[in-house]
């Protein structure tokens, strides 16, 4: 019983340590960033007109329609596009699923905003924020981007594409006041998922899926 007890006893303070962690590593993920994250598109710096802008998928409507965060990154990207500062749009999302094709409803309401289909990329294998940021680097070839996507969002995001060799600036794609409690669910589930970002780029280095090399700097020559 003693023994239990003491297990129990180290269970919990490592369980305490694993906590603090967590909450250190997001408060200094947020302080880090907090430079490169803007709030509107005049904030963004014209470093390059190569820059593309990443957009993160954010789920769909059982309709099959974006839900109101994933329109509202979409949009932001939009306007992003349509100031100049940048030329492609990579649309990153799921598609693991039969009849949930995240990146091509993505694609559509961009059209539907005005961006050309030709400036538009698609990332299907898209399925967490590190395998986006990993891919864009890997198969498109993305050296300078502009991540966009909600502020609760953003800090983890510049976080990953940067440690994984992508000099990345920030858009928060907040257009409009969501709901208290999915905001209280959204930054209470950015502390173990920051953690699991510092695992994946200091612990476990996983690989994402890959596959053929399809450069978006090619694809802006070719055009």
């Amino acid at each position: 019983m003693d023994k239990l007890k003491r297990a129990f006893k180290l269970l919990v303070l490592l369980g305490v340590l694993v906590g603090l962690f967590a909450l250190a590593l997001r408060w200094r993920t947020h302080r880090a960033f907090a430079g490169r994250a803007h709030r509107n598109v005049a904030g963004v710096p014209v470093e390059s007109q190569s820059r593309v802008a990443i957009v993160f998928g954010a789920g769909l409507w059982r309709g099959g329609g974006p839900s109101p965060v994933l329109y509202d990154r979409i949009a932001a990207a939009a306007e992003l596009y349509r100031s100049g500062k940048v030329g492609k749009l990579l649309l990153t999302g799921d598609n693991r699923f039969h009849n949930y094709n995240e990146p091509a409803v993505m694609r559509d309401t961009a059209l539907r905003l005005g961006v050309p289909a030709p400036d538009i990329v698609l990332d299907y294998a898209g399925r967490r924020t590190y395998d986006s940021c990993y891919r864009a680097r890997e198969i498109f070839g993305v050296r300078q981007a502009v991540l966009v996507t909600q502020a609760f969002h953003l800090d983890r995001a510049l976080y990953l594409c940067t440690a994984l060799g992508i000099d990345s600036h920030g858009l928060a794609a907040d257009r409009r006041a969501y709901p208290r409690r999915s905001r209280f669910w959204w930054q209470a589930r950015e502390i173990p998922a920051t953690l699991s970002a510092w695992g994946d780029l200091h612990l476990c280095h996983p690989t994402p899926i890959l596959g053929e090399k399809m450069p978006i700097a090619e694809m802006r020559q070719a055009k």
